[in-house]
């Protein structure tokens, strides 16, 4: 197995002429998807439409069918800069993603892109740094993303492709997660580090790289749309960078707790995206790998006493539709498996 090319290339002599001298991005429009957590996302836009026109261009906040008093509040705010796009039904948040950079794309075509959830924010100085920084080097750039309590943010680690080199795939074979995620190390350095992948939670990508990776897969709905984006930009040729110094704070349950399945109906997608995302990235190892962690993902069935019939219902619908690549299935039909209200 060889590395992609990008991943140890210098920057080239034409590339660097055009943007070393470069004093700013050009314009960057924040793309945010939302679904009934409205005091989320008040802090949110608040933090973004506190930043210099100059630094953010526009925001597109992309409401998932919210009735919590979502659409209100967006109503509220009269910054030109807020532009609202509500769907019909709730596509999840790689549906939003989706949405929300198509119409960025067609009504804006701006520089850069900045995707966020929610529940997440730049920190003072960060778009300001994001544009002093040259950042034409990359097609992508990853911010550093923290917890409330200042911890690094596990969840939202970049990654290096761990099928890319024999090393790679050897180290993430023995060392699991923290064989192919970036590591407390480069958090504590200013230099930004190529890498392969990031997630949702503050990327900056660039006119360029969307062109490269096209947009989410909003069948996904959640977990695993930024993970397949991002590595089918690197694996386009893209560059893709970690920068530290580039910090953003991200207030998600799952950052201060990592249990999974919360709530049930995650489980399906859970499982279902990873098989995804495992066939794209192993190829050939695919199937050696599915009879590694098919069995292994079933043990997590002890987690659930007094709901177990909820979780392999879930599970199992979870894995076939992975191995056949099934992404064309009803939201409702999943809380439906689950047991559910549909309204969550």
């Amino acid at each position: 197995m060889q590395a992609p090319s990008h991943l140890f290339r210098r920057l080239g002599p034409d590339r660097a002429a055009v943007t070393s001298n470069a004093c700013s991005a050009g314009r960057l429009v924040a793309v945010v998807a939302t679904h009934n957590r409205c005091g989320q996302l008040r802090r949110t836009v608040a933090r973004l439409l506190a930043e210099p026109a100059g630094y953010l261009t526009a925001l597109v906040v992309v409401d998932n069918a919210s009735d919590d008093g979502t659409a209100a509040f967006l109503d509220s705010i009269s910054d030109p800069r807020l532009n609202v796009l509500r769907l019909a039904e709730n596509c999840g948040g790689a549906g939003g993603f989706a949405a929300g950079l198509d119409f960025a794309r067609r009504q804006m075509d701006p520089d850069w892109y900045l995707i966020m959830d929610d529940d997440a924010w730049p920190e003072a100085e960060t778009l300001a740094r994001f544009h002093s920084s040259a950042p034409g080097q990359w097609d992508a750039l990853a911010g550093a993303v923290y917890d409330p309590k200042g911890q690094i943010c596990d969840i939202n680690r970049p990654t290096f492709d761990p099928f890319a080199t024999l090393g790679t795939f050897i180290r993430t074979a023995r060392k699991g997660r923290e064989g192919f995620h970036v590591g407390p190390a480069a958090y504590e350095a200013a230099a930004p580090v190529a890498v392969d992948g990031a997630s949702f939670v503050g990327l900056f990508l660039s006119r360029e790289g969307l062109a490269l990776a096209g947009l989410p897969d909003g069948g996904l709905f959640v977990y695993g749309d930024d993970a397949l984006l991002t590595l089918r930009l690197s694996r386009a040729g893209g560059r893709i960078a970690f920068c530290p110094l580039l910090r953003f704070a991200h207030d998600h349950p799952s950052a201060r707790n990592a249990q999974i399945g919360k709530p049930m109906w995650k489980i399906y997608y859970q499982h279902r995206n990873a098989l995804i995302l495992y066939r794209y990235a192993a190829g050939w190892l695919f199937w050696p790998i599915c009879l590694v962690v098919i069995p292994r993902w079933a043990l997590r069935i002890r987690a659930y006493p007094g709901r177990r019939r909820q979780f392999l219902r879930l599970y199992l619908r979870g894995i076939v539709h992975g191995l056949r690549c099934k992404t064309a299935v009803a939201h409702a039909a999943v809380l439906d498996w689950s047991g559910q209200p549909p309204r969550v």
